[in-house]
Formats: structure tokens, sequence, C-alpha cells
């Protein structure tokens, strides 16, 4: 057994979006101390959106990330289209949830092969695998421009799109612009498959545990940006009532706020919750991969295998968006008007990352008077370093660089979205 006290630390962490650090810290064989700290500057992004238009606000909200700007926009148009309460075209409908699937699509695929894979593969980074392992790159690369081209089609743009709004898009494609999608979309179907494939050779470390599994629930259809919030041990509040069983809380060395169930516990978003909790709602396609492959388990008890269930859900995406271009019929507008009213209001989406959350308040004129805004990484820090704490004496014997690996590779796991969590911070100065 070590005896002793042993640090690991990890300035500016591989491979994740944005900054941050890991400090474990060991004594006697127990883990005294397991933080990620965030330490990006906070963007005041609930601040900016203070009064703004609805529209003004999903505009803005989209800067917040450059991989995942549908999520802040989707959560805002559809907080605002709650309170005013307007009814969206089924064809604007279906729109959204391709434009949705093109952010899962280009996400995922970056996560998988650039910024996980090579742990799996023995890489330092992507490049060094690219040596080896060109074809798989590339694979990666088409996959990847799909989904770009699909948010560039209906967003504007591939990164920060511009036509989202309130009540739709300020305008929508031609079908002839969607029919041309069907072949990349068959293509990245055909690539997505062959991914969860590669997957299931990896080796991932042997750790399980049973984590409190948070994800949005359908009655009918995989949980995107319709349903309920629910969870493993019976949380079922809707959309707009993640406060009813969900808080923020800040933790000392960080500048993101962590969330916590009402009483206290930690929880788990992402591709492995979602897996675990609508397994039964998977296009059909991605039921049979998952079944075929054998990994449910894993996913539902192994934090390194959400690498299977990104997986998943990249045949998921990208078979029913290959659906919605094969039936795809022009809107009969582009959105619906709406008149603004007062009050207060939230709504919640499934980000790659899992649930992001957004409620605002709003005067009578319709512009924001308070905002707040909840990234899939705050809610997930807990968790990571509960995770860190129960995995961290499996790698004590291992030398120390590797040691630190797995630790990273656990973190890269949750595929943190670190710039994401920083867009607010809590002052206290404490004066003598």
């Amino acid at each position: 057994m070590a005896t002793g006290e042993r640090n690991f630390e990890v300035v500016g962490i591989a491979r994740v979006e944005g900054e941050g650090t890991l400090r474990l810290r060991i004594s006697d064989g127990e883990v005294t101390e397991a933080r990620l700290s965030i330490f990006e500057a906070p963007r005041y992004f609930e601040k900016l959106v203070v009064g703004r238009t609805p529209d003004e606000v999903v505009d803005i909200v989209a800067r917040i990330c450059g991989i995942c700007p549908v999520a802040y926009q989707m959560g805002a148009s559809m907080a605002f289209e709650h309170l005013f309460e307007v009814e969206i075209d089924p064809g604007v409908r279906a729109l959204r949830k391709l434009f949705y699937w093109g952010e899962w699509i280009e996400s995922h695929a970056l996560h998988v092969y650039m910024l996980h894979a090579p742990d799996f593969l023995g890489y330092e980074s992507a490049i060094a695998m690219a040596r080896d392992h060109k074809p798989v790159v590339e694979q990666a690369l088409r996959l990847k421009r799909t989904g770009n081209e699909l948010m560039k089609l209906i967003g504007g743009r591939a990164i920060h799109p511009v036509s989202m709004r309130v009540g739709g898009f300020s305008q929508t494609p031609t079908r002839a612009q969607i029919e041309a999608l069907r072949e990349p979309l068959t293509e990245a179907l055909a690539l997505s498959q062959e991914t969860l494939k590669l997957v299931g050779t990896f080796k991932a470390p042997e750790f399980e545990r049973d984590p409190l599994y948070v994800a949005i629930k359908h009655p009918t259809e995989y949980g995107l940006n319709e349903g309920r919030i629910v969870s493993t041990d019976g949380i079922d509040v809707p959309l707009w009532g993640w406060r009813d069983a969900f808080h923020e809380e800040q933790h000392e060395g960080t500048n993101a706020l962590h969330a916590r169930t009402l009483d206290g516990r930690t929880y788990m978003l992402g591709p492995s919750a979602r897996v675990t909790l609508n397994a039964d709602q998977l296009h059909p396609l991605a039921a049979e991969a998952l079944r075929a492959s054998g990994l449910a388990e894993r996913i539902a008890r192994n934090p390194y295998w959400a690498i299977a269930a990104r997986s998943v859900e990249l045949i998921h995406a990208s078979a029913s968006a290959l659906d919605i271009a094969n039936s795809y019929e022009e809107p009969a507008r582009a959105f619906t008007p709406w008149t603004p009213r007062g009050g207060e209001t939230g709504w919640g989406t499934e980000a790659p990352r899992g649930i992001c959350w957004h409620h605002y308040d709003v005067d009578g004129d319709g512009r924001a008077t308070a905002a707040q805004i909840i990234a899939p990484t705050g809610q997930n820090q807990g968790m990571i370093e509960q995770d860190l704490t129960a995995f961290a004496p499996q790698v004590l014997s291992l030398p120390h660089a590797e040691a630190t690996v797995r630790l990273e590779q656990l973190i890269r796991s949750y595929d943190p979205c670190i710039s994401c969590a920083t867009h607010f911070l809590k002052l206290e100065i404490e004066r003598d």
C-alpha cells in the first residue's frame, strides 16, 4: 500500500474545450483533495442579455460556445416561446431538430476522434495519432464537416449561427437545399456505424459506480428539446422547472458554479445519461448498434465508456437527420409572429454534453431583466470530482506520468466545455 503524500497536478488540461487544472492530493492511500479548477475569466453573458429583446438574447447566447451554439439558442428561443405561448409550425419543429442533429454530429465527432480516441490508442494528440491512423482521422473530418454543413445551411453559418429566432428562423432552406444533404448524411450514418465498431475495440480502465443520471425524456422520441427533466431516482420536473429539483452553489477555487440536487447530491448529464435513460427511444439503427456492441452496461456503469455513448448518439443523430432530410417539406412560414408579455420563464435542451438550462425574468415589453444560464459542465463538475476521488486509489501503483494520464482521461470522458461554465462569478470581498 502506498504511504506518505502524493500529489497529481495538471496545469492546463489537454484536449478539452477551455482551460482548467486538475489537483489531486493523496495521503497514505486516501484521497484528501480532488479538485477540477476552472479558472477562465467569467464572461458575464447573464448580465450582457439584460435589457435585450428576445431575438437579441438568442443572438447573444450563441456566442457562449463555438461548438454548441445551437443548444444555447434553442434554450433561449424556447424559453421565450413558452412565456409568449408561441405555436411552432410543424415544419419549423422538424427543421430545428435537423439543426440540432447537425450540432450533435459535429460535436460528437470532434470529441470521439480528436479529443478522446488518442487516450485509448496511446497518443498524446490527434495529430500524433494521424501519422499511424490517417484513415480514422479523415473519417472524423468527414463526419464533422457534414455536421457543420447542416448548421451552416440552416443557421447561416456553422459557428455562432444567425438565423435562429423566437418563433422559428429568419429564413428556411428550400427542399432542394435539404435534399442535397442526403448523400453526405448517408455517408455520415455509415461512418457513425463504423465509429461504434472502432470504439468497441478499445480497452478502458476498469472502474464502476452507480451515478445519479439526469436527462430530458420525451414520451415518444429521444429527448432533445421537448419533454421533462428526469433522473434514475425519480426526479421528474417540467423543462421550465429545473429550479424545482436543482440549485447552483459556489465552490472555492473555481470560476464555475457547481450544481447539485436540492438535497445536495451530485449528478451526471450527457450521452451516458441519455443512453441509459432513453435507450428505448433511440433510432432503430442506433438501438440495434447498441445491442450488437454489448456496451450498454459498461456505458451505464463506467465513465470511460462515455465515448461509446457518444458513438451511439452519432448513429442516432445521423439516422434521424437523414429521415428528416428524406421527408422535408418547406415550412408554410419561417417563423410564428408573437406578442411579448412580462413574467418569468425557463427551458432546457440537450446540448451534446447534457442539459443546458435557461431562466429569464422578462418585463412587459419582452426585454430580459435577469438571466440564469446553466451549462452542462457546471452541473457535471461535482460528479467529475467524485469520480476522481473514487478512481484515484486504483492508479497509485502506476508510474506518476501514467497515473496522471488516466486521471486526465477520466476528465475528458465528460467532454467538459470549460469556457461555457465560466460566465458567472459571485464575488465576495472580506475586510478586517
